[in-house]
């Protein structure tokens, strides 16, 4: 028998600073049975630090290997952003650059291992992708906080992260790293 996924809901006050950007979201977020709470956590943040008009949690979930973990289209359906999430291949990242105009991954593991393993020369426009990771322990400990029902407030200036996950106050720096 298949397990199901589970459902977390996010009520998230935004406040991005850098951006300007300032929104109260009511997230749904399925979160797969083989998906660690980290990573679902990580793909939320995603969500939130990208935050723009025709932003979406793919269809197809973290299962998908057609479409990222987090994406935005314009009005006329095209793919504007590849956002993907944790250690994707070297092949999705190049699929998602020529798909996207933009790519960015973030990820809550050793961001040194993520861009060993992406070897710039297989990737299209390898130069432009970011790669944006938070301190080491930040995801873990924020992970531990979560619940089915979560109420989270981000906000985000000079590009540090401060989190308020369910009354509880973490902070960190968003890293920037180049593929090349």
């Amino acid at each position: 028998m298949a397990l199901n996924a589970t459902l977390h809901t996010f009520n998230v006050q935004l406040s991005d600073i850098d951006r300007g950007v300032y929104e109260e979201l009511d997230l749904r977020v399925a979160q797969h049975p083989s998906e660690t709470a980290e990573y679902m956590l990580t793909r939320v943040l995603a969500y939130c630090l990208e935050y723009e008009e025709g932003i979406a949690f793919s269809v197809g979930g973290v299962s998908s290997t057609d479409e990222p973990p987090v994406l935005v289209r314009d009005l006329t359906m095209r793919l504007t952003a590849w956002i993907d999430v944790g250690a994707p291949d070297a092949a999705r990242i190049h699929r998602g650059s020529k798909a996207a105009d933009r790519v960015v991954i973030y990820t809550h593991r050793d961001p040194v291992k993520v861009l060993a393993q992406l070897p710039a020369k297989r990737i299209h426009h390898a130069g432009e992708i970011r790669v944006y990771s938070f301190d080491p322990t930040f995801i873990e400990d924020a992970a531990a906080f979560l619940q089915r029902r979560n109420a989270i407030s981000v906000s985000i200036s000079e590009r540090h992260l401060y989190l308020d996950l369910n009354g509880n106050a973490l902070s960190t720096d968003i890293e920037e790293h180049r593929l090349s």
